[in-house]
Order: structure tokens, then C-alpha cells, then sequence
């Protein structure tokens, strides 16, 4: 009876033994990489990227992805996070690297973190490849979808398009965080290209009509003093919007 017992106990450890080795995410030691440019960690206050990643659910090992990346801030710190086992995709529209200044930048960033997948695509046209990712960060960027503009040569998109691309390219079971400027209900695109906000319940009825699910949403990032009918780039408030954040996830 004992040595059946001590049996059972040991297979019972041996199998919890995986879960309980697994690595935890260590976003502190990701936030405090000094290889991060000091501009970036000037936005750690504001954007609380260790809690934003922790609420959303990134780990070791995840094939990640942050679509229009920009200067690279979240795919950075992603990249540390998931380790060597995982991978990041930092992808950026060719529209917004298309003067010399702006070229110049994409092109340090990619010699600054080599071990990231750096992808141009049209902004209007995204794409990848179905079942790449585990988890997704659309970083203030989802309402540009509603956006156009001849300056930068954006053309009218497909905010839908976009989200059924997604959907596509998401693992069954992987998150999708979407964090964006609060706007107010009423024409979306108006609102867009006067405000660049846009109202919450947009992006849920977005990313629902896709099949995503709303797992979870965080006032993490809110801020009850913005005034929601200033554009974003007003100095008063810029770096410091009313923000939503949500967790999507594609159900398996």
C-alpha cells in the first residue's frame, strides 16, 4: 500500500513538475533592458507597460506581434519578454517610412534588434500568414483604420478587412490588446480625422463581428480628466488620453 502510494505521489509530481519549471514572464528585467533608447523609457509612466502586458496575458515562448510599430517601443519589450523560444513580429506600414528621416529610424531600429521580424506592408493591405500568432498589441493605433490622408498617402481603408486579416492570423485561443484614445459616439471617421480617438464601442462591435471575444477590458490606462473632444496632439493632454484597453481572444 505505501509503495503504491509513494508511486502515485511521484508520478503526481513528476507531472506537475513542467508547470511548475515553467518561466514566468519577467517584464521588469524587459522595461530595464539598457539596450532600450532613452526616448522609450521616457513613455513608461504614461503607457505602464508591465502591467499592460501582464493584463493581457504575454509569456515566454509566444509568437507575438505589434502591428504599426513605430519606433519599435512595444516590440522591444516583447521581445525580451518572450525570450529565444518565442518570436516578435514588428510590423510597419511603408507609408510611414517613406521620407529619409523616417526610413533612417526603421532601419536603426532593425540593426538595434535583429532577433524582431521587421515587415513593411501597405497600411491599408495588411496580411500574414493564418495561425501566426499567439497574442497581438495595437498600440493608439486601431482608429487610423477610419483615417485617410493624401499628405501621407493613406487611402481610404477597410477597418474590417483588417480585422478579419487578424482574426485569420491569430492562433485559436490567442489575445488581441487593443489600446486607443476615447472618443465620443456619432461619425466615426469625422471623428478620426478630427480627433484621432474613437469611441470604444466601435472597436467592440469591430472585433465581435470578426469573432473575436471581449475577454476582459482595464481601467488601467484611463483618464477621467481628458477632455474627450480635444485631439489627441493638443498639448494639454498629449501623452496623457483617456485610453481604453481590451483583451480579445480568438476562441478555439
Amino acid at each position: 500500500m505505501r509503495s503504491t502510494l509513494a508511486l502515485v505521489c511521484a508520478g503526481l509530481v513528476f507531472a506537475c513538475a513542467p508547470a511548475a519549471l515553467a518561466k514566468a514572464p519577467d517584464f521588469a528585467a524587459a522595461i530595464a533592458d539598457p539596450g532600450r533608447p532613452a526616448e522609450a523609457k521616457a513613455l513608461d509612466e504614461g503607457r505602464k507597460p508591465a502591467e499592460t502586458l501582464a493584463f493581457l496575458g504575454l509569456k515566454p515562448g509566444m509568437k507575438a506581434a505589434d502591428i504599426v510599430t513605430g519606433s519599435g517601443y512595444w516590440a522591444e519589450i516583447m521581445a525580451d519578454v518572450v525570450g529565444p523560444k518565442g518570436k516578435v513580429t514588428g510590423f510597419e506600414p511603408n507609408q510611414f517610412t517613406a521620407d529619409a528621416e523616417s526610413l533612417q529610424k526603421w532601419q536603426k531600429l532593425q540593426a538595434r534588434r535583429p532577433e524582431v521580424r521587421w515587415v513593411s506592408y501597405p497600411f491599408e493591405a495588411f496580411t500574414a500568414p493564418p495561425g501566426s500568432f499567439d497574442f497581438t498589441i495595437l498600440n493608439l493605433n486601431y482608429h487610423d483604420l477610419y483615417w485617410q490622408s493624401q499628405e501621407m498617402g493613406i487611402p481610404v481603408a477597410d477597418p474590417a478587412a483588417f480585422v478579419t486579416a487578424l482574426y485569420a492570423a491569430t492562433k485559436p485561443g490567442g489575445i488581441v490588446g487593443v489600446i486607443d484614445h476615447v472618443g465620443p459616439a456619432g461619425d466615426t471617421r469625422a471623428i478620426v480625422d478630427k480627433l484621432h480617438r474613437i469611441d470604444p464601442a466601435v472597436v467592440k462591435a469591430d472585433f465581435t463581428k470578426a469573432g473575436f471575444v471581449l475577454e476582459a477590458e482595464s481601467p488601467l490606462l484611463a483618464n477621467p480628466q481628458d477632455d474627450h473632444s480635444k485631439p489627441v496632439f493638443d498639448p494639454a493632454i498629449r501623452g496623457k488620453t483617456d485610453r481604453f484597453l481590451f483583451r480579445f481572444r480568438k476562441p478555439k
